[in-house]
């Protein structure tokens, strides 16, 4: 295309055709021993000029044939292909210096191409007619015409003035500074044009490949690093078309100052390359504009609808907790509290549903938008929508069924307790009608009217309504619940039968006292004595006259024994009787719903356990594929080409102990969760039982920032985008390589869902320890990856026990100099320290944000100094701030004041403190009791005398005490009180200074010496300035002098000498 319309344009563009640019050769450019003029000669062939220069023969072969190849490409190839002409201005040359000139021209041009060569002779007689001579001699080794001109007449009659420069007479204006400079642009926004073109392919191909996102954030950083790719191409294309366009003005700028002033061909060309250049420039700038405006779209579509994804799992997963929260309702409340209750908790839950309900309708409209905005995805999100709508449904359809059912539920507890409380109103009624007042007609007639108004009061409508409402709702009723209603059925129809006949007795009780007969009172001998008030007993008949009348129904013998007492209230004994039945069958529903609720939990434990099974054999599977899809491969010969260098020997630290947490899961971990399947109280026990196996994270966490330092090095290389292409995975190693450390806080989440539905059932206790374990280990490996960031400590972090805790706090400290303790300037205001407690040790570092490789800063602690715990004391309480506490060193000579972030941590680190004091203690009596036993045979009179009268105690006028070494006893020494004859069973003192007073060490006794008050602490600091200095009685072996257990200003009474003289 652009052949036929601007060749000079597309032989610029052809690299292969001509490589040669004005930049390449500048220098030889500007000595301007041969220039393009412009100018054409007859039938427009394109003239090269060789003006007068006297250093022509200077010029080397190469510089030379490089400016004539130039000069010859920059035409158009319609013009090229007409040919050239020279003209040579050697008027000032000799003729050897003309041959040398033709020679060079013939050699330069030889395709044939070069029409004319037109050369102004020697000027000089001598060499004129050596030229002259000299042509004609040659003339037929030239391979082409040879014009000799005298003058530049001569010259005008072969060339048109107007195309001729003023150097040869000509009016055709030229500049070669001008011309070179137009050139070097034209050449350098021609290749910027193709540049852009690449870049333009470049895009689309990367655009093309281009792997849409699977999360939110991948999605979002794709569309980021799209849209800066973008807009630095924008930049670049906008860049070339100002160069363009400036460029197009310069080449009219001459122009445009006259109006007489016309382009000569070259210029012309010129200008029409740049035109082209600048729309294909325009078209490559609208296409790149469309291709990005589609994929853009794109991109945005896809992160709208990763975002739309997320807010419905996070709103489905809401959803799917509310409808297993809706599904634990009952349908039908056991009795009317419960049902109540159920109903207060069923509405409770629609009201915190609504949230959830109106932020999922929310995000379906969404979705609904993303449709009508043509998603390319719409098929999916319509697909998704209707499901979150129908979960929707679901719920309040759900709600409403629930609501409605435990709304009748209600009602038929409510009506059975209206049947049971006027069931046992009636029995009471008849209880407590005395039979001295049926004696008379008119006691009869009363009775029995007191019995027809107990029965207006909706007996039989209860009856009716019961059984109706039993009839209308007997699908949805539970078991239990219809033998409720059955059994309050029953009663109802009890009660009335017991009216009836009592009815039936006073009426014809009535009718025979109306003769005039004696009344006569039966003797309560003549009642049956095995009757019962329950409605399901049985009686025989009395052994009076009237048994005939009270034989043959329960109901009779109860109504004769409620009537027993003759002018008194019945107690209820028969209703009490009947409540505690009721109770009792009321405790065995209670008892068949809390096994429904076991049934309920072990299913739970099961689906747990299940889960818990299948994602162990996936994270199983997942580190095998690591294993052999890339450890095993760095040692691939086959891939070694793709390894960088600096990988070879660091296997261990990229994949650390990966090997070794996937041989323990594999071969043992997984096996052992697997036999849990049918007991899943045995699955705490797995964990006990590999308790110090799971230690192995650890080590793996604590060289995880190793191996991301490394993976950030070189995570992008071949190696790794192959061996990630053969598994198929989605995901690059990284992270797969966080995969234990996701997975070990995993487990603390299942076995807290385990422990939620494992209370009072077997294997709960091993569940709270393997919890509390896996809380351990986590916390471990956390605790180890703040240890790890510890600078400037010299000595060796591994000597100084196991860390057990650590935190940032805001730290005071008191310093005593003399006699008096000074506040130093820093307590009033806080030092914020990040402190390690470990068994030995309490180091005080303070924390540095640091950054890392220009990711995020990751936190270093700088060591500031340390306490030994053997000389640490703790108070407890501090005044002013419940957070506080104190941490006080020898004997209070350096006190720490430590402002927890919250009461939590303060009461966590005070007890892990008193572990450690307390655990000193221990070790330090058994080392005496030790000791003790050793020399009983020198000191025992005195020991046990002590002890006895200080009951094994250290006197409470002592100064605060210190934990001394461990290791005191192991050493062969013993610390032991002197007996002082004179007091009773007291230490031997002197007096002394409240400095030496608390410098004193002693052992307490008990670990309640180990902390006090602020309070209690103040109180001992003023009894102290009375206090004595104790005098120590030491038996030592051979030793070195180091370990003599004194310190400075102590007294020593040397009672003797070993025979060696020490």
């Amino acid at each position: 295309m652009m052949k036929e319309t601007v060749p000079a344009a597309d032989g610029i563009m052809q690299e292969e055709a001509r490589p040669l640019l004005a930049i390449d050769i500048i220098e030889q450019l500007h000595r301007q021993f041969a220039i393009l003029s412009g100018g054409r000669g007859k039938d427009c062939i394109p003239i090269i000029t060789f003006p007068e220069f006297s250093a022509f023969g200077d010029v080397s072969e190469e510089d030379f044939l490089k400016v004539v190849t130039y000069l010859t490409s920059v035409p158009s190839q319609d013009a090229a292909s007409l040919g050239f002409i020279v003209i040579a201005d050697r008027r000032r040359d000799k003729w050897s210096s003309v041959k040398s000139f033709l020679a060079r021209i013939a050699g330069a041009f030889p395709g044939g191409n070069l029409q004319q060569v037109l050369v102004l002779r020697p000027s000089r007689l001598l060499q004129r007619a050596i030229a002259d001579i000299g042509i004609r001699l040659h003339r037929d080794d030239l391979k082409t015409k040879v014009v000799m001109l005298s003058s530049l007449n001569d010259l005008h009659g072969h060339v048109d003035k107007a195309q001729l420069t003023q150097d040869f007479g000509g009016t055709l204006e030229y500049c070669h500074s001008q011309w070179i400079h137009h050139r070097t642009a034209i050449e350098s926004f021609a290749v910027t044009v193709r540049s852009a073109d690449q870049i333009l392919q470049d895009f689309a191909a990367d655009l093309s490949q281009i792997q849409l996102s699977d999360d939110v954030q991948s999605a979002k950083d794709l569309l980021d690093g799209q849209t800066e790719k973008y807009d630095k191409m924008k930049d670049e294309l906008d860049l070339a078309m100002k160069q363009g366009t400036t460029l197009l003005s310069s080449i009219k700028e001459q122009a445009t100052k006259s109006a007489s002033y016309k382009l000569n061909p070259d210029e012309e060309e010129n200008l029409t390359t740049v035109e082209s250049l600048l729309a294909q420039l325009e078209g490559t700038h609208s296409a790149f504009e469309e291709l990005w405006l589609k994929n853009r779209l794109k991109l945005e579509q896809c992160l709208d609808l990763r975002i739309f994804e997320r807010d419905y799992r996070e709103v489905k997963a809401s959803l799917d907790g509310l409808m297993e929260e809706q599904a634990g309702f009952s349908d039908c409340g056991g009795c009317v509290d419960q049902a109540e209750r159920l109903l207060r908790d069923l509405r409770a839950l629609d009201e915190r549903a609504q949230e959830t309900l109106e932020t999922a309708h929310r995000l379906a409209s969404r979705g609904d938008q993303l449709i009508q905005s043509d998603h390319y995805a719409a098929d999916s999100v319509r697909a998704t929508c209707a499901e979150l709508r129908r979960v929707c449904d679901d719920f309040t359809n759900g709600a409403k069924r629930k609501h409605g059912l435990l709304t009748k539920s209600l009602q038929i507890h409510q009506l059975i307790n209206e049947v049971n409380h006027w069931c046992e109103a009636g029995v009471y009624l008849l209880a407590s009608q005395a039979v001295d007042r049926c004696q008379s007609p008119e006691g009869a007639e009363t009775v029995l009217e007191e019995i027809r108004q107990f029965l207006e009061t909706s007996g039989g409508d209860q009856l009716s309504s019961l059984k109706d409402m039993h009839d209308q709702y007997e699908v949805i009723l539970t078991a239990e619940v219809k033998a409720v209603v059955q059994k309050a059925l029953r009663r109802l129809e009890d009660v009335q039968e017991m009216f009836e006949k009592r009815q039936a007795s006073l009426r014809r009780l009535s009718a025979k006292l109306a003769r005039p007969v004696q009344p006569v009172t039966p003797r309560p001998e003549s009642l049956p004595k095995c009757c019962s008030p329950q409605p399901s007993g049985t009686a025989g008949p009395p052994p009076n006259r009237r048994g005939s009348e009270n034989s043959g129904s329960p109901k009779q013998s109860a109504d004769g024994d409620l009537s027993k007492k003759k002018n008194a209230r019945k107690p209820k004994g028969s209703i009490k009787i009947e409540v505690m039945l009721e109770a009792s069958q009321g405790g065995s529903n209670h008892a068949l719903v809390t096994n429904e609720t076991e049934e309920s939990l072990l299913s739970r434990r099961r689906h747990i356990l299940k889960e818990m099974i299948e994602t162990e054999r996936l994270y199983v599977e997942e580190l095998q594929s690591i294993i052999e899809g890339y450890a095993v491969e760095l040692e691939n010969t086959e891939l070694s080409h793709l390894v960088p260098s600096a990988l070879e020997d660091k296997k261990e630290v990229l994949f650390g102990n990966l090997s070794e947490i996937y041989e323990f899961h594999n071969r043992t971990f997984l096996k052992e969760l697997e036999n849990c399947v049918e007991n899943p109280e045995l699955v705490g026990t797995c964990f006990l039982k590999r308790k110090e196996d799971l230690q192995i994270y650890e080590r793996y966490c604590q060289n995880k920032p190793r191996s991301e330092a490394l993976w950030r090095q070189y995570g992008d290389s071949a190696f790794f985008q192959e061996c990630q292409k053969k598994l198929d995975h989605k995901l690059s190693l990284d992270a797969y390589l966080l995969k234990p450390v996701q997975r070990i806080t995993k487990y603390q989440l299942m076995l807290r869902e385990m422990l939620k539905c494992s209370e009072n059932s077997e294997g709960a206790a091993e569940l709270e320890d393997a919890l509390a374990t896996v809380l351990d280990i986590i916390k471990s490996v956390n605790d180890s990856m703040h240890q790890i960031a510890i600078t400037g400590f010299e000595g060796d972090l591994s000597e100084l026990g196991r860390l057990l805790m650590q935190g940032s706090f805001s730290v005071w400290t008191d310093r005593k100099k003399g006699h008096s303790k000074v506040k130093d300037l820093a307590r009033f205001k806080p030092m914020q320290r990040h402190l390690f407690l470990y068994s030995k040790l309490l180091l005080f570092c303070k924390r540095r944000e640091e950054p890392s490789d220009g990711r995020e800063k990751s936190p270093s602690y700088s060591f500031k100094h340390s306490l030994k715990m053997s000389a640490v004391g703790i108070t407890e309480n501090v005044k002013g701030d419940p957070k506080k506490f104190e941490v006080w060193y020898n004997g209070r000579e350096e006190v720490y004041i430590i402002q927890a972030p919250s009461m939590e941590v303060k009461n966590s680190w005070v007890t892990e403190i008193r572990k450690v004091l307390t655990g000193q203690l221990e070790a330090c009596r058994e080392a005496r009791q030790l000791h003790q036993r050793i020399n009983d045979g020198v000191y025992h009179s005195s020991i046990n005398t002590s002890n006895s009268k200080n009951g094994g105690r250290v006197s409470p006028k002592q100064p605060h005490s210190r934990t001394p070494d461990p290791e005191a006893g192991t050493r062969g020494r013993s610390l032991s009180p002197v007996q002082n004859q004179n007091q009773r069973g007291g230490w031997r003192h002197r007096h002394q200074s409240p400095m030496d007073t608390e410098d004193s060490a002693t052992v307490p006794s008990s670990a309640d010496e180990l902390s006090n008050s602020s309070e209690a602490e103040e109180e001992t600091n003023e009894k102290n300035e009375e206090h004595g200095r104790f005098l120590a009685q030491l038996k030592h072996q051979v030793r070195s002098p180091q370990d003599l257990p004194l310190e400075p200003g102590e007294l020593v009474r040397f009672l003797g000498e070993a025979e060696n003289g020490q």
